[in-house]
């Protein structure tokens, strides 16, 4: 039996949608606002969400942006119910990833139309991404593929790869050494927002947007960079789903890491942001992901673009650290001693 949730202040016209959907066979969650419904929805996963858009508290948008957070939810059909008719809020709604709109007053017909129609072209996309679904193996003998039409350059360190307002023509693969990834501040300073390793494709954000790149990448170390057409990416992509949804992921997690750095830049002290910036590189250094040392190559004023901190205070902050027995130095190098009492350092 499918499930429908329906998200909707109104008594009467959330009772009256409730009655319908029952009486065509329908299980139905149904909640009086949007925090409610935000929580049905992650606790039973229904098959299709409705939606009223002007809700008090947490209103539709929002509703749609919080479930779109959650990979167990972000999938499930999304219809808004409004009655609001300018094309403006039509618009947002479409661009925001709702599935459909059905405007009050509607029509027991219309309802069911639109739900009937949304589920079943989830099932069919659902048996479209069954039949094209690679497996690991065969997506990396793909991404392997993009090497061999993909040329090779090697950068030595400290060498821009592109700036911000460049034209994309590429996507990036490291084949070998390390990349970061930053912007500048109005007054000059820098702020890291990413860094690369080994395998890591990079520079495709701003291919896939149309855009110019939205920031600066440069060589950490000597590296060596397949440089892969646009033109043979984009064929791959449109050829294989499996490999958009590839990037798609790659995608998602850049995002979730720019989120947690906001966080970081904003709410912790300096000896946190230089902590988290430390056992972020270490990381992406160590060897093995079990490792609680590292060895960490890095200077003292790339280490605070990461941070987002002043040279002198990275300054200040290693030398605490030292006395606390978590780091020593050799030269540029940073030895961990642990990386999980550092992850542990409060406020």
């Amino acid at each position: 039996m499918n499930t429908v949730l329906i998200i909707e202040d109104n008594d009467d016209i959330r009772e009256s949608t409730i009655e319908i959907l029952v009486l065509a066979g329908y299980k139905v969650y149904s909640a009086a606002d949007g925090r409610i419904g935000v929580d049905l929805a992650l606790k039973h996963l229904p098959n299709i969400i409705l939606c009223d858009i002007m809700m008090p508290n947490l209103d539709g948008y929002s509703v749609l942006f919080l479930l779109g957070k959650h990979p167990e939810t972000a999938a499930i059909p999304f219809v808004f119910l409004t009655a609001k008719v300018e094309r403006a809020d039509m618009r947002k709604a479409m661009e925001m990833g709702a599935d459909d709109y059905l405007t009050k007053p509607f029509d027991d017909i219309e309802l069911l139309n639109a739900i009937e129609t949304r589920l079943k072209k989830k099932e069919k996309n659902k048996d479209t991404q069954v039949n094209y679904q690679l497996s690991d193996e065969e997506q990396n003998s793909l991404l392997d593929s993009l090497q061999l039409n993909g040329r090779i350059k090697k950068y030595k360190k400290k060498q821009s790869i592109y700036q911000e307002g460049d034209n994309p023509l590429y996507i990036y693969q490291i084949l070998k050494g390390k990349i970061r990834s930053y912007l500048f501040y109005q007054d000059g300073r820098e702020l890291s927002t990413n860094i690369y390793t080994e395998g890591d494709y990079f520079g495709y954000e701003a291919l896939l947007a149309h855009e110019k790149y939205s920031d600066n990448t440069q060589t950490i170390e000597d590296s060596e960079l397949c440089l892969i057409n646009k033109q043979v990416f984009f064929e791959l992509l449109y050829q294989n789903p499996s490999i958009a949804q590839k990037f798609i992921h790659l995608l998602s997690g850049n995002i979730r890491e720019k989120e947690e750095q906001l966080l970081r830049l904003a709410y912790h002290s300096v000896r946190k942001k230089v902590a988290d910036a430390l056992v972020s590189l270490a990381r992406k250094f160590a060897d093995n992901p079990d490792d609680d040392q590292c060895t960490v190559r890095i200077s003292r004023e790339d280490l605070a673009a990461m941070a987002g901190t002043a040279n002198e205070t990275v300054s200040r902050t290693l030398a605490d650290f030292k006395e606390e027995h978590l780091l020593s130095k050799d030269g540029n190098a940073i030895i961990i001693h642990s990386i999980r009492r550092l992850s542990n350092i409060k406020q």
